[in-house]
C-alpha cells in the first residue's frame, strides 16, 4: 500500500487479501466440504442400490431410478430451453438505445452492471428453473409409468363412453403435461417481460409508445400460447366431470356428472374452449397486427364468459330446474354412480338377504346343539390375551409379542381350529445392559411361535396353548424359530461375524448362534462399510473389530417396510400376520392397487375408513397411505416375507385387476403368478381387514341399488362404535369360523356389524367369506334386518349386560379389591332367524397382572346368562342344563360339588387352601413359595376333575376345552 505521510515508512501490507496459507487452508477445507457432502449423497445412492440386489429386487431400484433421471433431464431440459430461448430471443428483440428518457437513464446502470456476466446470468436462471422443473417431473414417475403401461380395464364411462384406462392412467398424464406447460409459458412471459423492460422494449413511463413492435409480437405470442393451453385445460374439464369430487347430498366424496353437470358445465367448457382457441389466435395475429387491442378485447370476453358461462349459468340451472325436482333430475346420473361405486370397490356382487332378527323356534332347547354347528365361538380375544402370552411365554425378558394377536386357521385332528398366534419377537428395551454390540450384534432375533386355541381356555382361563415354551413345541411341528424379521424389529442389526449372538436361554444357560441366511448386505467391502457408517449416522461401524468377515448388516425389517420398499406402487394392508408354512414363519402381507380416476365411483380416504378402536391405540395396524383418497381398489397383491432370511415374494391374487397388470409391465418379473402359491400358503391367506373396512363403510350407503331409496337416505346405515370400550371408535371386524344362513358348513369368515344412522338399533349383519382357495372367497353377505322392528345393537347389548343386577353384582364383585375387569369381542353369530351375542371377560387382580378369563356374557332371544364357561352360559340361555359344572377358578370360592363324594370335595378344599396361600405369598411378594402354591392348586384341580369325571363320567374346562393346560405353565412372574 503506497505511503501516504503521516507515519514512518515500512513494508507494504496487503489488506483484505488473505495469506496464501490462508487461501490454501480455505481451498482444503472448501474441496473436503464438496468431497463430503458428495460421498453422503454417493453413500445413500450406494446403500440403496447394495439393499435392493440383497432381496433381489435390483430391477425396482433401476427401473425407478431411471424413469426419475429422465423425467428429470427432459423436463428440467425443456422448462431451461422455454425460459432461456425467451431471455435470449427478447435481448436479441431489444431496441436501439439512442434516444434516451430518464426511465431508461435510471436503468442504464443496471445494464452496465450486468453486461459482462450477461451469459453466466442467463445460465444461472435457465438451470435453476430447470433444476425446479426436472425436480417436481421427477416425482411424477407413477404418472409415467402408468401412462406409458397402462392395459385398458374393458369398461367404458357412462357419458363420454371412453375405457376407464383413459381416467386412471391417461388423463393424470396430460394432466401433468398441461401443468407443465403453463408453468413455462409464465414463467417465459415473466422473463421476457423482465428481459424487454430492462433493455427498452416495454415502458411505463416513458412518453410514446409502450412498447416496441418486437415486444408486442413476442409477449403476445407467448400469451397466446398460455391462452391456447387454457383451451386444452377446458377441454380437458369436460372428461375430468366424471371424476369430479361434489358435496351432494351430504357426502362430500361424490364423484361424477350430476345433472348440473351434463346440462349446464358440460356444454359450457365446449363454449369456454371454443372463445379460448379464438382468443389465442387473436393474440397471434399480433405478429402481423402489431396491436393488443383484439386480444386484449378477446382476452376480457374469455374472463367474462368464464364468470357467466361456466359460473353464473350453472348456478342457475341448478337453483331453477335441479332444486324444485332433485329426485327426479339426479336419479339417473345417482344409478351411474350406484353402479360406477359398487364396481370400482368390488362390492356389487354383495348378497343382500332379508332376516327377521327372532328365533322361529318356540322350544329353545333345540337350538343348544345348532350352536356348535353354527359357529365356532372364539372366547379367546386376540387383542385382549397379548399380556397373558406375554406373561406366560415371554421367557426373557428381551423378548416380546404385539398388542394385537393374530387370528388364523391350524389344522387338529384334520379339522380346522381358529388359532391366537404370535411371535416371541425380540425387545430391545428389555435386554439386560445396553450399549451398541449388545443392541446391534448380540441380540439380534426373536424365537419361536406361541399359538393357543382360540375357542377354549383352561380351568384357570389361560390359554390352552398349542404351541409353547422355549424353544417352541406343539402341534406345529419343526421349523426355523429365529425371528430375524418382525413387527417390533425397528432397528439394524450386524449379523453373521466374530461376534456371536444370543439365541436363547434354557435351563443349561445361554445358547449362541451366528446367522446362516444370506439376507443383509456383507460389510467385509470397505466402501460398504463406510457407505453405511455415513448413512447411518454410525461411525463405529468403519473401525469396530466386532465386524469382520461374512458380516452381514439387516435393516428394512418389518414386513411391510420390505413389501412397500420392493412394491412402491402397493398400498399396505395396516395387518400383517405370521403363519407356519412349511417349516419357516412367514409373514402374510396384504397389499393393494388403487387408482383415484375410476369414473363416477365415489372417493374414499383410507386412512378414515380404516381406522377403528384398534389403530387408535395401535399404530402397527394402521394403514400406510393414511390420506390417500381413491375411488378403486383391490387385494391384488398377496406377499410373503420369511422371518429368517427376509425374503420377500409378491404373488399375483387378483388376475383381472388392469392396474396390477400396468405395473406388472412396468415392473416385469417382480410379482410372480398366482399359480405358484403352495397349498400350504393358501391354507393361511385369508380376506384382508382394511378392504372389509374400506367395504364395509361404502356399503352404509352403496347395500342399495336404486337411486330413489338412495336419494331419500331413509336405508343409510353406520358402523356402530367399539362397545368394549370407550374409545369411541368404529367397531373392529372380527375373524370368526361361522355359517350363515345359506352356508352349509362353517366358513372361516370376517364380520361386522350395522346399525341405523344415528340409532343404537341392528340394522345389518356383514359377513365375508375370508377363506382363501374356496370358490366363496370373497363373496359378501348381508343379512338385512327389518325396519318396522327393533332388534338390539351391539351398544344396547353391552348396556344390557352392564344394567342387570345380578350380572353388575357379579362384575362389582370381580372389580374387587385391585382388579380390573375387561370385556373382550362382542361376536355376534345368526342362529334360526336371532342373533347370538358372545362376549368373554377377562379379569386383571389378584397381583397377576395379565387378563385371565373368568366369564362368558352370552345374549339370544332376550335371554342373557353371565357364567363362568361358554357352555355353561349356552345352557342356561337355551334352557339346557345339567351340564357338568366347571372346577373352581382364582379368586372364586369352589362351588358345592354336584355329587356327594368325598374326594371331590377334599380336591376342592385343597385347592381353595392353595388359592389362599397363593395370595398371601403375592401380598408378600414371596414368589417361591406362590409357586409352590400354584402347583398345589393345579394339582388339587386335577384331582378333583378326575374325581368328578370318575364319578359322572365327564369333565369339561372353561369354554369346553381340556381343563389341563397343554404345554402351559404354572403363572409365574417374568424374569
Amino acid at each position: 500500500m503506497p505511503d501516504r505521510g503521516g507515519g514512518p515508512t515500512g513494508p507494504r501490507m496487503r489488506v483484505g487479501r488473505p495469506s496464501r496459507r490462508v487461501r490454501t487452508l480455505l481451498m482444503t477445507l472448501g474441496v473436503l466440504a464438496v468431497l463430503g457432502m458428495a460421498f453422503t449423497m454417493f453413500a445413500g445412492f450406494w446403500t440403496d442400490w447394495l439393499w435392493y440386489r440383497s432381496v433381489n429386487y435390483s430391477s425396482v431400484f433401476t427401473t425407478t431410478l431411471w424413469t426419475k433421471i429422465g423425467l428429470f433431464f427432459v423436463f428440467g431440459l425443456l422448462m431451461a430451453v422455454a425460459v432461456g430461448v425467451n431471455i435470449w430471443l427478447a435481448h436479441r428483440l431489444r431496441p436501439p438505445l439512442s434516444a434516451m428518457s430518464m426511465e431508461q437513464q435510471n436503468l442504464d446502470r443496471y445494464r452496465m452492471g450486468i453486461a459482462p456476466y450477461k451469459k453466466w446470468l442467463l445460465f444461472g436462471i435457465t438451470a435453476l428453473v430447470g433444476l425446479i422443473a426436472g425436480a417436481s417431473a421427477s416425482g411424477q414417475w407413477r404418472t409415467w409409468l402408468m401412462w406409458v403401461n397402462g392395459v385398458p380395464f374393458g369398461q367404458k364411462d357412462p357419458q363420454f363412453k371412453l375405457d376407464v384406462s383413459f381416467y386412471a392412467f391417461d388423463l393424470p398424464w396430460y394432466r401433468f403435461l398441461l401443468g407443465f406447460g403453463f408453468a413455462a409459458a409464465i414463467l417465459s412471459v415473466i422473463a421476457a417481460a423482465l428481459t424487454h423492460y430492462l433493455y427498452g422494449g416495454l415502458r411505463v413511463t416513458s412518453p410514446g409508445a409502450r412498447a416496441t413492435a418486437a415486444a408486442t409480437g413476442h409477449l403476445s405470442v407467448l400469451i397466446g400460447i398460455f391462452v391456447a393451453l387454457k383451451a386444452v385445460a377446458y377441454w380437458l374439464d369436460r372428461y375430468g366431470l366424471a371424476v369430479k369430487s361434489s358435496d351432494f347430498r351430504a357426502t362430500d366424496n361424490w364423484t361424477g356428472l350430476r345433472y348440473v353437470d351434463a346440462n349446464a358445465y358440460l356444454p359450457a367448457k365446449t363454449i369456454l374452449f371454443c372463445i379460448a382457441v379464438i382468443c389465442a389466435l387473436l393474440f397471434f395475429a399480433t405478429l402481423w397486427r402489431r396491436t393488443w387491442q383484439l386480444p386484449v378485447i378477446g382476452f376480457g370476453l374469455m374472463v367474462l364468459s368464464a364468470i357467466l358461462i361456466g359460473g353464473l349459468y350453472p348456478a342457475i340451472v341448478q337453483k331453477f330446474q335441479v332444486q324444485p325436482n332433485e329426485q327426479a333430475k339426479e336419479a339417473p346420473y345417482v344409478e351411474k354412480n350406484l353402479e360406477a361405486t359398487r364396481k370400482a370397490y368390488g362390492i356389487d356382487g354383495t348378497k343382500v338377504t332379508d332376516y327377521t332378527g327372532t328365533s322361529t323356534t318356540e322350544d329353545k332347547t333345540k337350538l343348544r346343539d345348532d350352536v356348535d354347528a353354527t359357529a365356532s365361538i372364539r372366547i379367546m380375544d386376540p387383542n385382549i390375551v397379548s399380556p397373558t402370552f406375554q406373561q406366560l411365554q415371554q421367557i426373557r425378558n428381551y423378548y416380546a409379542f404385539p398388542n394385537n394377536l393374530d387370528v388364523d386357521r391350524y389344522a387338529k385332528d384334520g379339522k380346522d381350529q381358529d388359532t391366537v398366534i404370535g411371535l416371541r419377537e425380540l425387545n430391545l428395551a428389555g435386554i439386560p445392559k445396553k450399549n451398541w454390540i449388545n443392541n446391534h450384534f448380540r441380540y439380534t432375533h426373536g424365537y419361536g411361535v406361541v399359538a393357543a386355541e382360540g375357542t377354549s381356555a383352561d380351568a384357570q382361563g389361560r390359554p390352552n396353548f398349542t404351541e409353547s415354551d422355549l424353544p417352541s413345541e406343539g402341534d406345529l411341528g419343526t421349523y426355523e424359530q429365529r425371528v430375524y424379521y418382525g413387527e417390533k424389529t425397528t432397528t439394524y442389526s450386524i449379523v453373521g461375524g466374530p461376534q456371536k449372538e444370543i439365541d436363547y436361554s434354557d435351563d443349561n444357560g445361554e445358547k449362541t448362534t451366528s446367522y446362516k441366511g444370506d439376507s443383509g448386505v456383507n460389510l467385509s467391502n470397505p466402501v460398504n462399510r463406510a457407505a453405511y457408517a455415513v448413512a447411518f449416522g454410525e461411525p463405529q461401524i468403519l473401525y469396530s473389530g466386532a465386524i469382520g468377515d461374512g458380516s452381514r448388516i439387516l435393516y428394512n425389517r418389518t414386513p411391510k417396510e420390505r413389501v412397500e420398499a420392493v412394491a412402491p406402487w402397493l398400498t399396505i394392508d395396516g395387518d400383517a400376520y405370521p403363519a407356519v408354512v412349511d417349516g419357516r414363519i412367514q409373514w402374510i402381507v396384504d397389499a393393494y392397487t388403487t387408482t383415484n380416476g375410476y369414473p363416477y365411483s365415489s372417493r374414499t380416504t383410507l386412512g378414515d375408513t380404516t381406522a377403528d378402536s384398534l389403530t387408535a391405540t395401535n399404530d402397527n395396524r394402521a394403514v400406510v397411505a393414511q390420506q390417500n383418497q381413491v375411488n378403486y381398489i383391490r387385494n391384488s397383491v398377496k406377499a410373503t416375507v420369511d422371518a429368517y432370511t427376509g425374503e420377500v415374494k409378491l404373488f399375483q391374487w387378483d388376475t383381472k385387476d388392469p392396474v396390477l397388470k400396468t405395473w406388472m409391465k412396468a415392473f416385469p418379473d417382480t410379482v410372480e403368478p398366482k399359480s405358484d402359491i403352495s397349498k400350504s400358503l393358501m391354507d393361511h391367506l385369508r380376506y384382508p381387514q382394511d378392504l372389509f373396512k374400506v367395504q364395509r363403510e361404502l356399503l352404509t350407503r352403496y347395500h342399495v341399488k336404486d337411486a330413489t331409496t338412495f336419494l331419500s337416505g331413509s336405508e343409510v346405515w353406520q358402523v356402530p362404535d367399539d362397545p368394549t370400550n370407550r374409545s369411541g371408535n368404529a367397531v373392529p371386524p372380527y375373524y370368526l369360523s361361522m355359517k350363515m344362513p345359506d352356508q352349509q358348513a362353517q366358513a372361516f369368515s370376517l364380520t361386522t356389524t350395522f346399525t341405523p344412522n344415528g340409532r343404537d338399533n341392528l340394522s345389518a349383519f356383514m359377513a365375508v367369506d375370508a377363506e382363501a382357495g374356496t370358490s366363496d372367497y370373497g363373496k359378501i353377505r348381508i343379512l338385512k334386518l327389518p325396519t318396522n322392528t327393533t332388534v338390539n345393537g351391539p351398544k344396547q347389548v353391552q348396556s344390557q349386560f352392564n344394567s342387570q343386577e345380578d350380572i353388575a353384582e357379579s362384575i362389582r364383585l370381580l372389580r374387587g379389591g385391585d382388579s380390573e375387569v375387561e370385556y373382550g369381542n362382542l361376536l355376534t353369530v345368526p342362529l334360526d332367524g336371532g342373533l347370538l351375542y358372545v362376549e368373554p371377560v377377562y379379569v386383571r387382580g389378584g397381583g397377576l397382572k395379565y387378563p385371565l378369563l373368568r366369564k362368558v356374557l352370552v345374549t339370544y332371544g332376550g335371554q342373557t346368562a353371565f357364567e363362568n364357561t361358554l357352555d355353561e352360559a349356552l345352557n342356561k340361555v337355551f334352557g339346557a342344563e345339567g351340564a357338568t359344572p366347571e372346577p373352581p377358578e382364582e379368586g372364586d370360592t369352589p362351588p358345592p360339588p354336584t355329587s356327594e363324594n368325598p374326594t371331590v370335595q377334599q380336591a376342592l378344599q385343597d385347592a381353595q387352601k392353595a388359592f389362599d396361600a397363593g395370595q398371601e405369598a403375592l401380598k408378600e411378594n414371596d414368589w417361591e413359595a406362590y409357586g409352590r402354591a400354584q402347583k398345589d392348586l393345579e394339582d388339587a384341580l386335577q384331582r378333583a376333575e378326575d374325581a368328578q369325571a370318575e364319578a359322572s363320567g365327564s369333565g369339561s374346562g372353561a369354554g369346553g376345552g381340556e381343563s389341563k393346560p397343554s404345554g402351559s405353565p404354572s403363572p409365574k412372574p417374568s424374569s
